[in-house]
């Protein structure tokens, strides 16, 4: 290891965990494994839903149908009128119904504190970018890209078609964004739940790990600085004259 090498990690030493919310078909998966090869920490992504199964005492199939999904209102009504018309004949419902979403929420949540207490982890999806809002340690991570270029993606991948692929993209992308409602009242696109956001459209899957490798130094270089030397502002000096773009009007200085 170099003498950078070296330095880099133990400056990241004091980060717990990092956080990957992806688009479907963006390479978000496979970057968060090439990262956590990087680093050398773990990556944890279908080892949740096998220790929520475990937790709940339910098989890896039910914890999977639940898994960064949430059913749809179209499910919703088909079970509300099951519960009503249980002799009639309607077609079974998905297994994910039958799994209280609230409790496999907390059980996940059990489980995601315990990884993280446990350090150096990155984590794929699971809501884990609000789940961890409030922990300065983590680094919360976006990749995105085009819907063309995540078609294409998903069609060499997974040897689908076009429509195969695009519909694919819709119902995991849908899951998620229906989950993370359902439970933080957010949508995983807002840009404000991470502090980077990558654009796999242009830039390509290892240059995205360096890109978080930068951005995982950066913040935990920034851990132990009070709030007021943190943000833009705190590197930055006044400007040397007014404003030529801004003018406050008569009645605004009235009110001053």
């Amino acid at each position: 290891m170099s003498a950078q090498e070296k330095k880099i990690e133990n400056i990241t030493d004091k980060m717990r965990a990092i956080t990957i919310s992806r688009e479907y078909g963006s390479g978000g998966g496979e970057i968060a494994a090439r990262l956590a090869q990087r680093l050398n920490w773990r990556l944890f992504d279908h080892e949740a839903v096998e220790r929520v199964a475990r937790r709940l005492d339910i098989t890896q199939e039910e914890a999977e149908a639940r898994d960064e999904n949430e059913s749809s209102i179209g499910e919703r009504i088909l079970e509300s009128f099951s519960a009503i018309q249980p002799l009639m004949s309607v077609s079974p419902l998905p297994q994910l119904l039958h799994i209280d979403p609230h409790v496999y929420h907390e059980a996940l949540k059990h489980i995601i504190d315990h990884v993280v207490a446990d350090g150096h982890v990155v984590i794929v999806g699971r809501g884990t970018q609000m789940m961890l809002a409030k922990r300065h340690d983590v680094l919360h991570v976006r990749v995105e890209a085009p819907l063309e270029q995540r078609i294409t993606y998903v069609t060499r991948r997974e040897q689908l078609n076009r429509e195969e692929a695009k519909a694919r993209i819709r119902d995991k992308d849908g899951g998620r964004e229906r989950s993370l409602m359902v439970q933080y009242r957010q949508r995983p696109n807002n840009p404000q739940l991470y502090d980077l956001i990558v654009n796999t459209g242009l830039i390509s899957l290892n240059r995205a790990v360096d890109l978080i490798m930068l951005a995982l130094t950066g913040k935990a270089e920034q851990l132990d600085l009070p709030p007021e030397q943190l943000g833009p502002g705190a590197e930055m000096t006044p400007y040397p004259g007014p404003l030529h773009d801004f003018r406050v009007s008569p009645d605004e200085k009235e009110e001053q």
